[in-house]
């Protein structure tokens, strides 16, 4: 029966074990949205996970919702990042990064000329955003117009092609979350009546039009996506998720992307917060299935073991522990996150969380 530690083969990407680093925010990216010189010590440090997915980045300043955030569409961000992915290989680590847009989580002042944000439909996100070393609300988006989609469309493929390019392993479509996709895809956040709207095949055609671009630029086995069916975060809902989600998922299949990460519940909050069938989508799946949230090691083992995972993915965990894998292999207490650190700063709280040898030596 696989475990945790057992290697994998992530389509032609041999993969060290079968743990994730999950994407995580942390707000270092300073001049010009570019990763930080501190970026390339802290992600290499923690090359040991199978797979590091780095933190969501953004396509373009319209994509941007908070302060701090790197981008991938100018050409010292690519090498910015190109210094990190130089790090973790040598580390000997894979490394995919995730493109994000957004949508309306987001503030006036970090978008383009001070303009709204932009959304499928002018719905304010019942949600906050990091700006100006605070958490403030969210601003009133406006609704997309019909003939500026292809431009989001074009700059996720940009995005993609631009991440290869700083050396990237792969590529994850943010499809979740309640950013852009997301809200294209849930009614309660769109409104439309248009194509992008109404019905499900509609509401699913951004994130599948966004996606098969991506494929389309970076090819498949360089392709993934993480989406999040239940969760309420940044204020994101649908009346159905099941039947919304399993036309996404068979259609993503189609496109034979290399895997799919899928938030189960709330993101950072209960599995259980609706019910939803992820087996169901597991089985409309025809690569690889990452399962996040809430995993435990037990929990973890178990899924795989029973078949309902590929890929277990760790998000919190590593942020506090740089060799979570070595960790979880022994058995051994894992450090404490330092919460006044996780958004902001530089290397303190970020890279210089002691591992099992220092904490020995």
């Amino acid at each position: 029966m696989p475990t945790l530690f057992d290697p994998y083969m992530l389509g032609t990407i041999p993969l060290a074990n079968r743990i994730v680093m999950a994407p995580l925010t942390r707000n270092r990216a300073a001049a010009g949205m570019v990763p930080g010189s501190f970026a390339a010590d802290y992600y290499a440090q923690r090359a040991s996970a199978g797979l590091l997915i780095a933190e969501a980045t953004q396509v373009s300043q319209q994509g941007q919702g908070y302060q701090d955030t790197p981008g991938i569409y100018t050409d010292a961000q690519v090498e910015g990042w190109r210094t990190v992915t130089d790090a973790v290989h040598a580390a000997g680590g894979k490394i995919f990064l995730q493109l994000w847009h957004v949508g309306r989580v987001s503030h006036a002042d970090l978008q383009p000329r001070g303009g709204e944000p932009v959304a499928p439909s002018a719905i304010r996100a019942d949600s906050k955003v990091y700006v100006g070393g605070s958490f403030v609300d969210c601003s009133e988006p406006r609704a997309l117009a019909l003939d500026e989609i292809p431009g989001i469309v074009e700059d996720f493929r940009r995005g993609a092609a631009n991440a290869i390019r700083a050396g990237f392993d792969g590529v994850e479509v943010h499809g979740a979350n309640g950013y852009l996709l997301d809200q294209f895809a849930k009614d309660g956040a769109n409104h439309r009546d248009d194509i992008y709207g109404g019905s499900i095949e509609n509401r699913a055609r951004l994130m599948l039009e966004v996606t098969k671009a991506v494929v389309n630029e970076v090819g498949a086995a360089r392709t993934g996506i993480r989406i999040s069916p239940v969760t309420p975060a940044n204020g994101i809902a649908d009346s159905d998720p099941q039947p919304l989600f399993d036309h996404i998922v068979e259609q993503l299949s189609a496109l034979r992307l290399v895997y799919l990460h899928v938030i189960e519940g709330a993101t950072g909050g209960p599995r259980d917060i609706a019910p939803f069938d992820y087996v169901s989508l597991r089985r409309r799946f025809a690569q690889a299935y990452m399962a996040n949230n809430g995993y435990t090691l037990e929990l973890s083992n178990k899924a795989l073991e029973a078949g309902d995972a590929d890929l277990i993915a760790f998000g919190q965990a590593f942020i506090a522990n740089p060799d979570l894998v070595t960790r979880l292999e022994r058995g051994a207490p894992l450090n404490e996150i330092d919460k006044d650190t996780l958004y902001g700063g530089g290397a303190k709280g970020y890279s210089d969380y002691p591992t099992l040898e220092i904490e020995h030596a």
